[in-house]
């Protein structure tokens, strides 16, 4: 063989192991986090960075949306189904080195439980009466009276454990258990997370992973099609989709997710207040066209907030069809015949963005202006989500069965209906499934008859990844990048 053939070999050699070493990964986010305490901000994009990677709870979500043991190995739970006593993993530590143990877990519920809570997601731990710790890795948990959620909540990113020690500067330097530990965040660009050594668990393939933000859809094209990323998690753009998938650089991955995008009314101000204005308001939506004008025909018609492929759906969508006929005239039995003026506040993603225009133009076929403002994430989240300084809103609810939300007057779109508080109730209460599928289908019914908010379409997912990319989520059974099983394939 000659020296040129042996240099030829020689350089393929190296090229080929060193690809089949390659274990960093840069994945794109529409969305960059306003900080980095999931246990403390109703933003779903910090779970999408955090969550499985640097955070995690008693127990998961996997991929198909079932519960998984997460740093609870296993747990039993009281005949009366009022105490589950965990029993969690030996030998797992934070970041920082320090144990994690039952006094975590304690410190953990019963901050998110407190009075001064600043969880979102507050109401997940309302049922808590007791946290009790029994040994280092025993804890029993008392409820007030049985939850046949209960499992599931915990499995949420608002319940991930966290340490007293290091919850001072868990905004901007968050310690967690996971098997990624945080490394950097520059702000407005990107977030580093590195391989824990010490991990408890299986370590993941991956020894570096960057998050970066790109929130412009011709950015996120740009990026995707220099290589510059490596993959891109809800590609923003799904008019480019067809174009990924005929090029062999590129895998397109199409899943579906916990999202039901909605045109929130704000219930507790007028005119929304009238139940009257907000049939109107459904009866204006075309939600196909909106589907169609804003997503390129990605998503799922919904007529109620609830997910399509959970087995309890009830199709209801015929209960706010398009008329806009009907609607004019529900407006004018409500006092509103000249129709009337209104805030529309949409926040960043382009389903909000695109959805938005095409939703005023539709109001306004009925009578109803719309004065767009586009808002950052965080100002979405000071205005209208704490503030509730707004007329009508768009956002997609990604969090997991979160039809109870309507069951809290004090929530953003401030929907107070006692009969619907009552049914959430007996929902807790009951932990037999048949049972519990017909309170749920019964829930679907009341707020759809009562037309809280405009329910539009649940949020497809699609994710570009380069060819030789394997383990991400297609599915979004919880708004997450789960960076535990992916890796790089020869």
């Amino acid at each position: 063989m000659t020296r040129l053939s042996l240099t030829l070999a020689a350089l393929l050699l190296g090229s080929t192991a060193a690809f089949a070493q390659q274990d960093d990964l840069i994945i794109a986010l529409q969305l960059e986090p306003p900080h980095l305490d999931p246990t403390s901000a109703a933003a779903g994009a910090i779970d999408s960075v955090l969550y499985s990677n640097v955070f995690e709870g008693l127990t998961k979500f996997a991929e198909d949306g079932s519960i998984q043991p997460g740093l609870a190995e296993s747990w039993d739970i009281s005949e009366d189904g009022t105490a589950y006593t965990f029993h969690l993993h030996d030998g797992v530590t934070f970041h920082d080195g320090s144990t994690m143990d039952a006094e975590d877990v304690k410190f953990t519920l019963d901050r998110a439980r407190a009075e001064d809570s600043q969880n979102a997601q507050k109401a997940l731990f309302s049922g808590i009466s007791e946290v009790t710790v029994t040994d280092p890795l025993t804890v029993e948990v008392t409820l007030s009276e049985p939850d046949g959620a209960f499992l599931f909540n915990m499995a949420w990113g608002d319940a991930v454990i966290v340490a007293p020690e290091s919850i001072s500067d868990i905004k901007t330097a968050p310690v967690g258990t996971g098997p990624f530990a945080f490394d950097t965040w520059v702000q407005g660009d990107r977030i580093g997370l590195k391989r824990y050594e010490s991990y408890w668990g299986a370590a993941p393939a991956l020894s570096h992973a960057t998050f970066r933000f790109i929130s412009d859809p011709s950015a996120a094209f740009a990026a995707m099609m220099a290589q510059d990323i490596d993959a891109f998690a809800g590609y923003p753009a799904p008019e480019n989709l067809a174009q990924f998938e005929a090029d062999p650089r590129f895998q397109v991955l199409v899943g579906s997710t916990e999202g039901e995008t909605i045109l929130a009314m704000n219930n507790g101000a007028e005119p929304f207040d009238d139940p009257l204005v907000r049939e109107a308001v459904a009866h204006a939506i075309d939600r196909q066209a909106i589907i169609d004008g804003a997503m390129f025909g990605l998503g799922t018609p919904i007529g109620t907030h609830f997910a399509p492929h959970n087995p309890d759906y009830v199709d209801l969508l015929d209960l706010s069809g398009y008329d806009p006929e009907k609607a004019r005239t529900l407006l004018e039995d409500a006092g509103y015949p000249d129709g009337f003026t209104t805030t529309l506040k949409l926040p960043p993603p382009s389903y909000a963005r695109r959805g938005g225009e095409i939703i005023a133009a539709q109001l306004r076929e009925i009578g109803i202006q719309t004065e767009i403002t586009n808002l950052e994430w965080a100002q979405w989240l000071e205005e209208v989500f704490r503030g509730k300084d707004f007329g009508l809103t768009i956002v997609s609810h990604t969090e997991p069965m979160d039809i109870n939300i309507y069951a809290r007057p004090d929530y953003y779109f401030q929907y107070d209906n006692p009969a619907f508080q009552d049914l959430m109730a007996q929902l807790t209460a009951t932990t037999d499934p048949a049972a519990r599928s017909e309170l749920l289908k019964q829930a679907q019914r009341m707020i759809a008859e009562d037309h809280v908010n405009g329910f539009l379409f649940q949020l497809a997912f699609p994710t570009i990844a380069d060819a030789h990319l394997r383990g991400l989520w297609q599915n979004q059974p919880t708004q997450a990048t789960d960076l535990t099983g992916v890796y790089w394939d020869e």
